[in-house]
């Protein structure tokens, strides 16, 4: 790297830190805040609950391939930019609603600008050697995960300490410093605003995508290993309460929650690294095979102790997972569609995001929560068998494979 990009890429880790940390802020009393709208039944509040939480997603996964064709055009900063700012606005606006309705709709709004992360990675992708991409694009992860570890602990406190509304109005103001950072540190070689080659257009891209092996797999399994990690996850409190029936559940359970963004934070950067250095291909497979035999025990612990400690491990594996599917899109694609693929590749992360807790909460009803982790399991099973076939098929050009259509 060169000591511009080392520049970038710092402001970018700190950046995608704020970020992540004041987004994940709201979660802990989402479902507290929409009590305040009146005086509703507890299905009432889930279910409005389920469809804030959701509503994000859903627009988010529309609109991150359009976020990355568009920084693909006029360059990443400006996104970046734009991206910060509506978080912020949408945010502070959260604070003053007076219905579910009016939350429901900011909540969507949000995810409409929710591309301040996936738009980073393809930027410091884009501008990182191909021999280094599992290395860096690991040290990014760590910057959205030390966010997403603490966020939501600081927003339970500053919730219980001021109150909603100023809660939110502090979540805005962190990812307005984030906007600071980007605008006064970021600098990108200009970008002009011309048009990419008509063999780059969206329709020949969704194709190639679909047809290159080695790319839908990754983007296949990258949705796969998002359903399994949401299926249990909104279920994991529960589980915690039936392991450890005490009154301090919501610490114990912040706790397990926890044990797995350790272990993501320790290891990301070392298995990116080592992608770099025997091929992502091969640490992937091994990460989805150790990731099995650390998730189905899971079903069967007696006591909380044993839950954490293999939360811990399966979080040292999994913080390998989304760097080396990063890396493996930042060595197939084309360098001048850089954003949007890694857009397209977010879109199916973000339907595992919104499959996973409906495929978890049917699952439990049937089989209780223990079976989840079966499932959980299973997905993970599903992406090593195609990553092992993708492994074997013959190599395939993508910008060969998109001319040619």
């Amino acid at each position: 790297m060169t000591p511009q990009q080392k520049h970038n890429f710092m402001i970018i880790l700190i950046a995608n830190f704020l970020v992540a940390g004041s987004m994940t802020m709201i979660m802990p009393f989402l479902s507290l805040y929409i009590e305040t709208f009146g005086n509703f039944s507890d299905d009432y509040v889930q279910r409005w609950a389920g469809l804030i939480f959701a509503a994000t997603f859903v627009s988010a996964l529309i609109m991150a391939p359009i976020w990355g064709r568009v920084a693909d055009r006029f360059g990443y900063k400006p996104i970046l930019m734009m991206n910060c700012i509506g978080l912020a606005t949408s945010v502070f606006l959260m604070g003053y609603v007076s219905s579910v309705e009016q939350f429901f709709v900011l909540r969507l709004a949000m995810g409409v600008v929710t591309g301040f992360i996936p738009t980073s990675i393809a930027f410091i992708s884009k501008h990182t050697p191909k021999k280094e991409a599992g290395k860096t694009l690991g040290t990014i992860q760590m910057g959205s995960t030390s966010g997403t570890l603490f966020g939501p602990i600081i927003g339970g406190v500053l919730a219980d300490q001021i109150g909603f509304t100023y809660t939110f109005t502090i979540i805005a103001i962190a990812i307005a410093v984030a906007a600071l950072f980007v605008i006064f540190g970021i600098h990108e070689p200009q970008t002009t605003a011309t048009k990419k080659a008509a063999v780059y257009n969206r329709k020949n891209i969704l194709w190639s995508i679909f047809h290159h092996r080695t790319m839908f797999s990754i983007m296949f399994i990258a949705m796969l290993l998002q359903i399994g990690n949401f299926s249990i996850q909104p279920l994991l409190s529960l589980y915690v309460s039936e392991l450890s029936p005490t009154q301090e559940v919501a610490l114990l359970a912040g706790v397990t929650f926890s044990a797995t963004g350790v272990g993501n934070l320790l290891m990301s950067r070392y298995w990116g690294k080592l992608g770099d250095d025997i091929g992502y291909d091969k640490v992937l497979s091994f990460l989805l095979a150790a990731s099995i035999l650390v998730i189905i025990p899971q079903a069967f612990v007696t006591e909380l102790w044993q839950l954490i400690i293999l939360r811990f491990l399966f979080g040292c594996l999994a913080g390998g997972l989304i760097p080396l599917t990063n890396a493996m899109i930042r060595r197939e694609a084309p360098t001048q569609v850089q954003g949007e693929i890694m857009g397209y590749n977010q879109s199916f992360r973000f339907l595992g995001n919104i499959a996973g807790p409906i495929i978890g909460g049917l699952v439990a009803s049937i089989g209780g929560i223990s079976s989840v982790f079966f499932i959980t399991a299973l997905f993970f099973a599903i992406g090593f068998a195609i990553n092992a076939f993708a492994r074997r098929a013959p190599a395939q050009s993508f910008d060969e494979l998109i001319k040619s259509h």
